[in-house]
């Protein structure tokens, strides 16, 4: 098998799909089920932790939603668990819940980083260990990680948000380098600031640092990650001035 029938193998449509979007009830998560299910896809299962807004977001969106903390290894094998159930399999896993965390360094504690790396990081890797088998098993699938602009350069003033951020894109990469060839697509997503409640809570840093590059809403950046996928696109920078800072930062 070449190259190119190896691409054109795990290039998938939106359309007629089965989705499962972590950190679904607000900002970027909500954004990518609703216009998920706008590009066509068969159904949704929405996930967070915050159950009152996820019930608000899902009925909003008309989808299915569970209950889950992706920081806990059990509960996103019960959310793969209950998506299956929902919608009789599982073709594209958006691992889209993360944290900002704590700012600085010397005022973070072990507790600190014990649970931003368990959010930003470990809800990643659970994810991909429990999905990947049966993916492969149906020789098709498809993982969305939502990891940051941070994680390819860094977050000034914040440690833990950056060094978590750049671990997902490395463990993205791993998935795409190990998986590629054998059905299964890999896109990370890496923003800057985007139009939700995560961004909107940190004036400190929004004004002069997230935002510099103006603030995207939610809606057009999960038109990105519909785009990349169709494309089997592993980079999602939908601030293109990123690409602009990685090459300054290589130099």
């Amino acid at each position: 098998m070449n190259e190119d029938s190896i691409r054109m193998f795990i290039i998938m449509e939106v359309s007629g799909k089965r989705i499962v979007v972590t950190g679904a009830a607000f900002g970027i998560g909500k954004s990518m089920s609703k216009i998920f299910l706008d590009a066509g896809a068969k159904s949704i299962v929405m996930a967070d932790i915050n159950n009152k807004a996820l019930q608000i977001s899902a009925e909003e969106i008309n989808s299915s939603c569970v209950l889950a903390d992706v920081s806990k290894e059990e509960d996103i094998i019960n959310l793969i668990d209950q998506s299956n159930a929902l919608m009789g399999g599982i073709d594209i896993f958006c691992s889209n819940a993360g944290i900002g965390g704590e700012s600085g360094l010397l005022n973070t504690s072990d507790e600190d980083w014990q649970k931003i790396w368990d959010i930003n990081v470990m809800s990643h890797i659970y994810a991909a260990k429990h999905v990947i088998p049966q993916m492969l098993e149906q020789k098709h699938g498809y993982l969305i990680n939502t990891a940051s602009a941070a994680g390819l350069l860094t977050q000034i003033g914040a440690a833990g948000y950056s060094v978590t951020k750049a671990a997902a894109v490395s463990f993205a990469e791993w998935l795409k380098i190990t998986y590629g060839e054998k059905g299964i697509g890999v896109s990370c997503l890496c923003p800057q600031g985007v139009r939700t409640p995560m961004v909107e809570d940190a004036h400190d840093i929004v004004g002069s640092l997230v935002g510099m590059d103006g603030i995207m809403e939610p809606d057009d950046v999960a038109r990105e990650v519909v785009r990349a996928i169709e494309k089997d696109q592993f980079l999602i920078a939908p601030h293109p001035q990123v690409l602009d800072y990685i090459k300054m930062k290589t130099a």
